[in-house]
Parts: structure tokens; sequence; C-alpha cells
């Protein structure tokens, strides 16, 4: 068999497996419950007949008000998106993850409008209930991301919800977007669950430091 029959056959192969069920869900759906991933969130009558809709989840071990500072200061030229820089840079976002609490970015506010890369969408606040959800809508209407905080035991439940309608269609999202968009939300989610523990540790030790002291 010919070298670009090989190949042709290859990606014919992954690309029927990036649209199976069990792929697909995986990536549309990693780290949530099933309550989670079919359940109705705050955002979702923004975008009701979008043809895409992921949930992806992560447990993290701190409380909500560790979470939310990195929530809001997402975003090109502020605080970044807390996943692989040099890959969204490729698409020239201007990404810059920082391991800092940026005090002049923590004011958002519903009607603010966040560009995501100089030529990229720009994502408008619909929903800004501190400590509990934020909710963008691009201001073409065919996106919306959601981020729902929700106390657990020791912990925040992070849920980030995106629904789509996509230009170009359902299954060419299925076949090349849902599997980026996975590995840099997977990336992202994780990203946040580090800084946020690490906040919620530092500002516990904080506080044993004061109460020793006194």
């Amino acid at each position: 068999m010919r070298t670009w029959m090989l190949v042709t056959a290859a990606g014919l192969a992954a690309g029927a497996a990036a649209v199976s069920s069990p792929a697909r869900r995986y990536c549309l759906t990693w780290g949530a419950t099933e309550q989670e991933a079919t359940g109705p969130l705050p955002g979702d009558d923004l975008l009701p007949g979008a043809a895409v809709r992921s949930t992806r989840a992560v447990t993290i071990g701190a409380e909500p008000w560790a979470v939310w500072p990195w929530l809001v200061q997402m975003g090109s030229g502020r605080g970044g998106a807390y996943t692989y820089d040099w890959i969204e840079n490729l698409f020239g976002l201007d990404m810059h993850s920082t391991d800092e609490i940026l005090p002049e970015f923590q004011n958002l506010a519903v009607g603010d409008v966040l560009p995501l890369g100089p030529d990229g969408p720009r994502m408008r606040v619909e929903i800004c209930a501190e400590n509990r959800t934020l909710v963008f809508r691009s201001t073409d209407g065919a996106w919306v991301w959601a981020f729902i905080l929700r106390p657990v035991d020791g912990g925040t439940r992070l849920i980030s919800r995106n629904r789509i309608s996509p230009p170009d269609g359902r299954f060419y999202y299925d076949l090349v977007m849902a599997q980026g968009s996975f590995v840099m939300e997977r990336r992202m989610l994780l990203g946040l669950r580090h800084r946020a523990e690490k906040l919620q540790a530092a500002g516990l030790s904080a506080l044993t430091r004061q109460a020793v002291d006194s």
C-alpha cells in the first residue's frame, strides 16, 4: 500500500474515532457528573438553540472566594487563561497566564466587554454574581460561556459550560474543535484549581500567623 494511502486511512480512522459517541462525550463532558452535564445552568437561556454544548468540571480544594478572583481577571491582556499560553499566542490572542491576583481586573461587572485577542470575538459579561456565577456571551450571539461555582464539603465544584452555534456546522466542530477545546479547557480548569488552592492555603497560613501573634 502506498504511503499516501496509509496516511489517508489513518486520517479517516482518527476522524471516525474523534466523532464517535464515546470520544465526543468524553471531550464534551470531561469531569462533569451526569446531573451537571444534562441539567440546566445559568446562562442556558442566552443561547437556547445551541448546536453544541459542552459541560466540563473540576473539584477544587478551596472555597469559592479563592476561585473567584482568578475567574474575573481572565482574558486577553489581563490575567490570561491559565492554559497553554504558547498555543493561544500562535493565534495572536495575547494570553499571558499570571500566578498573581491582579487588583486592576477585579471589578468586573455586567455589561463589560472583553476582547479575545486583537482579532478575536468580543465577550460581554451577562451575569456576574460574586463567588457564584460568571457568564459571558459573544457580541455576535454565537457563543455563551458560563462558570458556575458550587460549594461542596471542603471546597468548590467549578463547572464550565459552553453553548456554541458553529458557523461551519456541528460535524466540523466534532471533528476538529471538540478535541482542541477539551485539551485547552482541561488545562484551564486544572490551572484554576492549582491557583485557588494555593491562594486559600496562603490565606489560611496568614490567619494562623495572626492568631499566633495575637
